[in-house]
Formats: C-alpha cells, sequence, structure tokens
C-alpha cells in the first residue's frame, strides 16, 4: 500500500515470510518499545487512571472526557505528549478513580450528579451514536471483551432490547464499572509488580442506599452489582434524574509478559492469511508487469535498437518505422505547464522519502499502537524535513525544461501541496471547532504548523532548490528539433484518457485489499500494527507504479506520439481516482456515519490522503519513465 521471474518466487516468499515472522513475535515486539521500560508498582501504590476522548465510529465527531456529565477531577489539565496527540485529539485528563496496588474495592461511591432533562438528551443521543468511553491505565486502553474478541473502550450506555418487554426501547447509563487489573508478578526478576491487563465490565444501576446523604460512607444496598434484570433496576435517562456513579476494584495475577500484553487487543483483527493473500495478490501482479517489461527490454527493444543501428541506406531509413523516429522530440519541454509538472515530481519525490522512512521507523517498532501519536507525529516531521528534495528535484527537472522562472517554480514547490492540504485541513477544524469535538486542533496548534510549514519546510524547500539549479543539467541522449513533428492520428486505445484511466487500475490492484485495513485503523477505531506486510506492499506498489508507466509510454513512442511527460505522470496517479472512489464505496457500504459534519470530515480527510497518493504514485511513474526513455536513446545511433 515485488518482483521477480516464477524461478524466483519461492525463494521470495520465503523470505518475505522470515522478515515478517510469526504473528505472536510480530505484536510482542511492537508493543516492547526500544528504549522504553516497563513500569513496576509496589503494593499501595497509587495507579493513575487518565481519561482520553469519548467517540464513536458513527460520527466521527469525538468529545473531551471533561465535558460530558460524567465525575471528573475539578481543574485537571489535558496532557498529551506530542503534536501527534494533539491532531488525533487524544487529551488524557486523570480521573478521579482510586486504585491503588493489589487492593480490591467494592462498589466505591465516586460522584452524584444532577442531570437535568438538556444532560439527559445529551446522554441518549451519546447512547443511540454508540460513543464509547476510553481510559487508560499505564498506557493500556481500556478492554470490554465481547464473545472471544477485545474492544477497546467501554459504551456510555445501552437500549433496552426487544427481550426486556417492560423497558424495550428506553436507554440507560452505565454508572457503574468493575474495574480488572491484571498484574504479572515475578520477584526472582523485578520487585513489584507489572500491569498487564485492563479491563472493564460495565453496568447499570439505580442505586437505592441507607440514609438521606450520599458520600463515600453511604452503604448501598443495591451492592454488589451484578447484571439481573429481574432484580436490580437500570439507571434511565429518559428523565431528570440524581444519578450517583460507583466503581468496583478487582486485581487479578496473569502469567502474560509485559512484552506481550498488547496482544489481547490485537486478537479481534482479520487472520494473517488475509494479508498474505494480499502480497501473493500483489506478487502476481508485479511478475505479470515484470514479465511485460522484460519481454519489451530483452526481445523488442534489442531487435529494435539493432534494426536502426544496422541501417546502411537512406531508402531503409525512410521506411523506418515505431519510437526511434520521435527522437527529435521526444524530450521536447511539455507544453502545458512545465512548472506544475516539475512541482509534482518534486513533491511526489518527498512523499515517497516521507513514507519510505515512516515504515522503516514502524519495522523497528517505534510508531507501536502503545506509543499514541507517534505516526501522525513522524508524517509530519519527515514530510517537512524533506522539503528539501521536494525543491532539489523540482528544480533539476524544471531546469531541464528550459524554465526561467525559477522564483515561481521554486515558491509553487513550497507552497502548493502544503498549501492544499493545510487548507482543507483548516476548513474541518474550523467545523470541527464549531460542532465541540475534541479532534477540532487548538488554534495554538495551527501557528505551530504554520510555523513548521513557512519557517522550516519552506526554507528546506529553497535550500534544496538552490543546489538544483546549481546542478547541471540532465543530459539527454539526443538533440531537440526546432520544428515540431506532426503527430499522427492515433487509433482509441491509444488516445491519453484510455491510457490514463488503465494505467492506474494496476497500482490500486496492488494494495486495495491491504487498505481495507488501513481504513478500518482509520475509521473503525480498530489497531493496525502488520507494518512488516504494509512493507511490503509499499515495495509492491513502486514496482507496479513504474513497469506500468514504463510499458504504456513505450507503446505510446512506438505510435510516433511524443508527447509522454505528463501522460508518464498520469497513467499510474490516475490510481488515486479508484483510491477515492474505494473510499466512497466504504462510506456507503461499511460505514455507519450519521450527520452532514461527519460526511464531511471523512471525504476532506479521504482527499488529502488521495491527493498524497496521487502526488506519489504518479512521481514514481514519473521518474521511470524518465530513466527508461533516457536508456533507450541512448542505445540508438542518430544522425
Amino acid at each position: 500500500p515485488e518482483e521477480r521471474p516464477m524461478a524466483r518466487l519461492g525463494s521470495a516468499l520465503a523470505a518475505l515470510a522470515l522478515a515478517l515472522g510469526p504473528p505472536t513475535a510480530r505484536a510482542g515486539s511492537h508493543a516492547f518499545l526500544p528504549g522504553v521500560a516497563p513500569s513496576a508498582f509496589m503494593p499501595e501504590d497509587k495507579v493513575a487512571l487518565q481519561a482520553n476522548k469519548v467517540n464513536s465510529v458513527r460520527t466521527q465527531l469525538p468529545y473531551e472526557y471533561n465535558d460530558l456529565p460524567f465525575c471528573k477531577v475539578k481543574h485537571s489539565r489535558a496532557q498529551t505528549d506530542n503534536i501527534g496527540e494533539v491532531l488525533a485529539g487524544d487529551k488524557m485528563r486523570e480521573a478521579p478513580y482510586d486504585i491503588r496496588v493489589l487492593q480490591n474495592t467494592d462498589c466505591k461511591f465516586l460522584c452524584q450528579i444532577h442531570m437535568d432533562k438538556k444532560t439527559m438528551a445529551q446522554l441518549r443521543h451519546l447512547i443511540d451514536e454508540e460513543y464509547r468511553v476510553h481510559w487508560l491505565l499505564d498506557n493500556l486502553p481500556v478492554a470490554v471483551f465481547n464473545d472471544g474478541y477485545v474492544t477497546r473502550g467501554y459504551p456510555v450506555g445501552f437500549v433496552a432490547p426487544a427481550s426486556l418487554s417492560t423497558i424495550a426501547g428506553k436507554h440507560f447509563l452505565y454508572n457503574h464499572v468493575k474495574i480488572i487489573v491484571r498484574y504479572n508478578a515475578k520477584p526472582e526478576r523485578f520487585e513489584g509488580v507489572r500491569i498487564v491487563g485492563f479491563e472493564v465490565v460495565p453496568y447499570s444501576v439505580r442505586h437505592d442506599y441507607e440514609g438521606s446523604i450520599v458520600d463515600e460512607n453511604t452503604k448501598f444496598t443495591t451492592c454488589p452489582v451484578e447484571y439481573d434484570p429481574n432484580s436490580i433496576s437500570f439507571q434511565s435517562v429518559e428523565e431528570a434524574y440524581n444519578v450517583i456513579f460507583t466503581y468496583d476494584v478487582r486485581w487479578e495475577q496473569s502469567e502474560t509478559g509485559w512484552s506481550q500484553r498488547w496482544d489481547v487487543y490485537l486478537q479481534g483483527s482479520p487472520d494473517d492469511e488475509i494479508h498474505y493473500f494480499s502480497i501473493i495478490n500483489s506478487l502476481m501482479i508485479v511478475l505479470f508487469l515484470t514479465g511485460v517489461v522484460a519481454m519489451i527490454m530483452l526481445r523488442t527493444l534489442r531487435k529494435d535498437i539493432s534494426t536502426y543501428n544496422e541501417m546502411q541506406t537512406l531508402e531503409e531509413a525512410q521506411e523506418e518505422s515505431g519510437w526511434k523516429l520521435v527522437h527529435g522530440d521526444v524530450f521536447r519541454p511539455p507544453t502545458f505547464s512545465p512548472m506544475l509538472l516539475s512541482v509534482l515530481a518534486g513533491s511526489g519525490v518527498q512523499v515517497l522519502a516521507m513514507t519510505f522512512s515512516t515504515m522503516v521507523f514502524a519495522l523497528f517498532g517505534l510508531l507501536s499502537p502503545a506509543n499514541r501519536g507517534s505516526l501522525l507525529t513522524a508524517l509530519l516531521m519527515l514530510f517537512v524535513m524533506f522539503g528539501f528534495l521536494a525543491g532539489y528535484y523540482s528544480a533539476r527537472l524544471y531546469k531541464l525544461f528550459h524554465g526561467k522562472k525559477w522564483k515561481q517554480n521554486t515558491l509553487l514547490t513550497a507552497m502548493a501541496l502544503p498549501g492544499v492540504i493545510f487548507s482543507i485541513f483548516f476548513a474541518v477544524d474550523a467545523l470541527l471547532h464549531h460542532a465541540g469535538s475534541s479532534t477540532a486542533v487548538p488554534y495554538t496548534t495551527v501557528l505551530m504548523l504554520l510555523v513548521l510549514w513557512l519557517g522550516v519546510s519552506m526554507p528546506l524547500v529553497l535550500v534544496g532548490s538552490y543546489f538544483g539549479f546549481k546542478k547541471t543539467t540532465i543530459e539527454v541522449p539526443v538533440r531537440t528539433n526546432q520544428i515540431a513533428r506532426h503527430i499522427p492520428d492515433q487509433v482509441w486505445y491509444t488516445h491519453a484518457a484510455f491510457a490514463i484511466a488503465l494505467g492506474g487500475v494496476l497500482p490500486f490492484g496492488a494494495v486495495c485489499i491491504e487498505l481495507f485495513f488501513i481504513m478500518s485503523a482509520m475509521w473503525l477505531q480498530q489497531l493496525y500494527f502488520i507494518f512488516g506486510f504494509l512493507f511490503s506492499v509499499l515495495i509492491i506498489l513502486c514496482i507496479t507504479c513504474a513497469e506500468i508507466s514504463i510499458v504504456m509510454i513505450y507503446f505510446q513512442l512506438c505510435n510516433e506520439d511524443y508527447r509522454w511527460w505528463w501522460r508518464s505522470f498520469l497513467c499510474s496517479g490516475s490510481s488515486a481516482l479508484y483510491l477515492f472512489g474505494y473510499a466512497i464505496w466504504y462510506y456507503c457500504s461499511k460505514l455507519e456515519i450519521d450527520g452532514a459534519v461527519s460526511t464531511f470530515v471523512y471525504f476532506a480527510y479521504m482527499l488529502i490522503v488521495s491527493l498524497l497518493f496521487f502526488v506519489l504514485t504518479g512521481s514514481i511513474g514519473f521518474w521511470s519513465c524518465l530513466w527508461f526513455v533516457r536508456q533507450i536513446f541512448q542505445s540508438i545511433k542518430v544522425d
């Protein structure tokens, strides 16, 4: 989101399997972050429970925990470790639960909140939209077990099913939680205990109590709390009421090691066989394209070059046909906006370097799900730092096109792609602020992003552009004629629109299976941790883009059409259109998003993803074709 002839397929797959390793080893290694030591707690130590956002896969509009009618610590400050957490809306706040190591607690009073009709209506909305509360304990997300798999976060409440006929369709709040903390104790290896599991079992109960005042010493007659509709009354949110929040704490010993404590969250992930199928599917595409390219290189091109170079007579030269005829025009600069093509090709190198570097960090376990916000932080910082490459390659290409407006080219490289992305992001952020979502980025952070863009990325683009223009012009093996050659009429299947539409199919097909899991991680709150597979798919994508572009441009040149510059970029870049079409299908078939704001957020972010994918795949195809065209015209004798 590879490569070789059939004789090497078996060895390639074996090497791939060794690189990816067994599933359990992968999960464990990614959970144990390099340079991060496990935390050990002594008996009676207080373990801080942190409240994160409250979100839903139906709305994509998270809220801060403290903005909702839950028990909270007064004057608590939101904590974020990196800019990625801020962009993702992860703002940690201390929750008022008192959890002491190895101390069990039964039905402890937390707080009492008077909820008026407006507040109850808000809770009913949260329940209808399936919002879930996310907590963290020792950096472990809260888990709820459902039929053998784990869901992160517990629901705000529930709607009574039809089986409870007397209360069917009514809304009830989970106001009591049983907190289960699993720990590992090995005195011979370390002191204290290590937390290896964090589970919550939510309950709804309308508490009864002795006396007239509710405080920490109140005895609740509705405790201990168990789920039995015949013996307890659920806490309704249909009308105004004083709601009492309580909790239990249970400590359970476990043999799970600290480095494997994230494995339970991955049990609900699809089987690895699906990812292997994705790799095999992509490999088949690459092998097919490699065979086609090899045939062109080894047979057709060699024959063409030999024929062209052995022509002796004028009559033979006049009868020649094919790609050699356009040698005087093949390096003629594009008629439509050579500056824009330079900017896109340079920005594509920047995105490619960012993507590969991020994958390398992920393979070393530095972008584990346990390290919140690390992926967004890495993508942002690497994109900014690789602005140097965008300026350098854009300048070199613009110089090849004999461009004179080098200042305008440099500024456009620094402003175009980041400017479009920032504009879309700012529009989404303004809408999220209006909706009161916790993922709305503070304007101070927006200002910091502007500083990164204008104060770091832009100067790096300027430096790269300076060195690019100072570098000698990219050499081309043939001269360009002063008068452009007439292009013969083309048959329908050689027209640009058909070639561009066809060129994007195979690159998209190489990543479409893995794309499903990435989309699920983005929009269904699932974890994506198989970075070994993703890195393999990325390599396959690059090979596919290069090969399909080379094949399409070769056929175009054989038809004596030398206008290949833009087409080489758009052939593989058109896969972004298929990606956005896939996003539309995913929205209609897999998501249950409600509301115009949520829909706008989804399509705005998928537009950014598609734009980056367009620049990435297009630039791979373009630079591959530039290398290919230079190589084939170097091999012929031109008078």
